[in-house]
């Protein structure tokens, strides 16, 4: 027997009878399967396709939804293959392929929010391309069903049925980007909020980093956005005060000076404890410049003001409303309880807002 023959790979079988059948070229050498052999199985007839650039389908049939999304990231990702001995191939265990690893790519797009469970996102089968993300510097073009979506930093990935998917801000951002229906622009960016996906802030942030508040359709959806986060917020604020059992306080009222200058705006204001709520809903709007910061100066003095007033104004975020509420009702208690221990504080006129 001749030691140095290299151990025969098994039958090709066991790859198209996998749980997964898509696998790149480097992956088909590893198991044994030369680029002629590939190329052969997947002429006309052959019971093999390439799907794209290096990434093949073992079976002839059109790829299901997990088949494309697989295929795109591989196709994407940077490569991984595992590591043996010259002329040894990969002979597959339990664990693989099971547990593929994606490097430096994540779907995003409307693939993503798909994938997340948005019902205003179409149906993975039709989809014509899904949008991956992947790091600015990467050298790998668009192809077939995969559009490359390029990223000078890629954020941390969420795993959405094992697969690597961008975070619902970022996946917004790359799908809006693409969408020129204002229509539905609005019911994506409604859903995020109302589905509790995130917080609006964080998704004007994206498409201000992505420069898409220069489009007419998305500026206005936006300005739905704000007004449906800020509702969705006032809508919780209610409910924690009746939940948590909290004295009833006047809502949405204005505060001045007796015969003075007007002190702003607050949602929640029980006048004989002194204590306001205010929803820290500030997102920067369509048009703003970012070296604008005469808004945001002005929440903070309004803040300043009623304080030296002797008036106490406790600050949430929707976030911490939608994550927290029995912390944030804890917050407004230890307030109106310290209030009989504090100075008097200045008398101020309420007037509805």
């Amino acid at each position: 027997m001749n030691h140095n023959t290299p151990l025969s790979p098994r039958p090709l079988r066991h790859l198209a009878d996998g749980p997964r059948r898509v696998l790149t070229a480097a992956q088909l050498r590893a198991h044994g399967v030369s680029a002629a052999e590939a190329d052969e199985r997947c002429r006309p007839g052959g019971s093999w396709q390439q799907f794209l650039p290096g990434v093949y389908l073992l079976h002839p049939g059109p790829p299901t939804s997990e088949e494309r999304l697989h295929a795109v990231l591989m196709y994407a990702a940077r490569e991984s293959v595992p590591h043996t001995a010259p002329g040894v191939p990969v002979q597959p265990t339990a664990g693989e392929p099971h547990r593929p690893v994606y490097a430096e790519a994540l779907i995003t797009g409307l693939a993503a929010l798909t994938l997340h469970g948005f019902r205003a996102a179409p149906p993975l089968p039709s989809l014509e391309r899904i949008d991956v993300l992947v790091p600015r510097l990467r050298r790998v073009r668009s192809a077939g069903p995969a559009r490359i979506v390029r990223t000078a930093a890629l954020p941390a990935p969420e795993t959405v049925t094992g697969l690597p998917v961008a975070p619902v801000p970022r996946a917004l951002a790359d799908a809006v980007a693409e969408l020129t229906d204002g229509d539905a622009v609005r019911r994506l960016l409604t859903e995020a909020v109302r589905g509790g996906y995130c917080e609006p802030a964080s998704v004007v942030r994206e498409l201000t980093e992505a420069r898409l508040l220069s489009r007419a359709h998305v500026v206005d959806a936006v300005n739905s956005l704000l007004a449906e986060g800020r509702a969705l917020a006032e809508t919780r604020l209610y409910r924690m005060v009746r939940e948590y059992g909290l004295p009833e306080p006047v809502w949405n009222v204005d505060l001045r000076l007796p015969g003075g200058p007007h002190l702003g705006g607050v949602d929640a204001y029980w006048p004989e404890r002194a204590v306001a709520v205010e929803l820290d809903t500030r997102a920067p709007r369509p048009g703003d410049r970012p070296e604008d910061e005469a808004g945001w100066s002005e929440y903070t003095r309004k803040r300043e003001h009623l304080e030296r007033l002797g008036i106490t104004v406790v600050h949430i975020t929707p976030r911490r409303l939608r994550d927290t509420m029995d912390q944030q009702a804890t917050v407004i208690r230890t307030a109106l309880m310290a209030a009989a221990d504090r100075d008097p504080a200045a008398y101020v006129v309420v007037l509805p807002r």
